[in-house]
């Protein structure tokens, strides 16, 4: 295991058991939100030798469609200093991505380039978004907010169409452990059209070692201010049921927040993740959302920010019932 890892959870751990996966999530959005993709590179070990590998999976979020491409566990490398991942010569990190990919009909060529980040705010007691969880070892799923926001510039040839992304916005996220969460919900967003904002909501049904909990790490930026609502910083969470979507009402000692979801059943792609010894198709993920979000004062009720923002990544996973109030 890479110790720099604890304090820097964007880094590489390395493998923590015979089942274990880690993977690092890129969504990148073009200027004119004509074209949503997320990136995978990730890496699964398993207690069945055979089904070592690493990967790369290409959601790209307008079309619908879905790769996921596999490569031997030692097309593998991370940095223990750095964010930098490379998969058979494709590049993933902080600042920047660079894909010489060809597999399962997918041909993508070129580089991006990742500037003017907004990360979640961090100290040596409570590292990364998860805080003092990332010191506690045989959790069953850690999860890191990379980067909140940040603009990208380049182009991509992705299956002979260039995609210029430059004027749009990313944001990045990884987890790793033995498995996914038994339910979650999963919500981001940063293209809001009133201010500079990025919204990072993930709530989830955990196993712990002795019995389990419901956690969640949800974090609003506003130009420069960022607003936590964490089990961590003992905020209150409630999660409501609307159709097929969800309402999460969230407090915290000086501010309430309200995400309102809406989401198209046929905008959903199945991706692959982890469940015992295997990758499977597992993860229900939208690229194509609305999320509606209101921020006030407790006291007075003064509304500090209400918009609505598009292209919002939305997952809602396993047993949804288990995360729901």
């Amino acid at each position: 295991m890479n110790l720099k890892s604890l304090r820097y959870p964007d880094l590489y751990h390395g493998r923590l058991g015979k089942n274990y996966f880690e993977g690092w999530y890129f969504k990148l959005v073009d200027g004119k939100m004509k074209n949503a993709y997320a990136f995978i590179p990730g890496v699964f070990f398993s207690s069945v030798s055979e089904h070592d590998h690493a990967f790369i999976q290409v959601v790209d979020g307008t079309n619908k469609t879905y790769s996921y491409i596999r490569f031997f566990p030692a097309d593998f490398s991370a940095s223990k200093d750095d964010f930098a991942v490379d998969i058979a010569g494709n590049s993933f990190g902080r600042n920047g991505i660079s894909f010489n990919l060809t597999g399962n009909d997918e041909v993508i060529k070129g580089s991006l380039q990742f500037t003017n980040h907004l990360a979640w705010p961090d100290t040596i007691f409570n590292p990364g978004s998860m805080g003092f969880y990332n010191y506690i070892l045989k959790m069953q799923c850690y999860s890191q907010v990379c980067a909140m926001d940040f603009d990208l510039t380049g182009t991509l040839d992705i299956n002979g169409r260039l995609v210029d992304f430059s004027g749009g916005k990313g944001y990045i996220e990884k987890n790793w452990g033995v498995a996914f969460p038994y339910s979650w919900v999963w919500i981001q967003c940063n293209h809001f059209p009133k201010k500079r904002a990025s919204l990072s909501c993930s709530l989830a049904h955990i196993p712990f070692p002795v019995s389990s909990f419901k956690g969640f790490l949800v974090g609003l930026y506003l130009d420069e201010s960022f607003y936590k609502f964490t089990t961590m910083n003992r905020s209150k969470v409630e999660v409501i049921q609307k159709g097929t979507d969800v309402i999460v009402h969230l407090k915290n000692r000086n501010h309430s927040l309200v995400i309102e979801c809406e989401t198209s059943s046929e905008d959903f792609i199945l991706l692959n993740g982890p469940r015992g010894d295997q990758m499977v198709p597992l993860v229900q993920e939208n690229l194509q959302g609305l999320v509606h979000v209101t921020l006030k004062e407790n006291a007075g009720g003064r509304v500090i920010f209400e918009d609505s923002g598009r292209c919002a990544g939305v997952e809602y996973g396993g047993e949804q019932m288990m995360v729901l109030d």
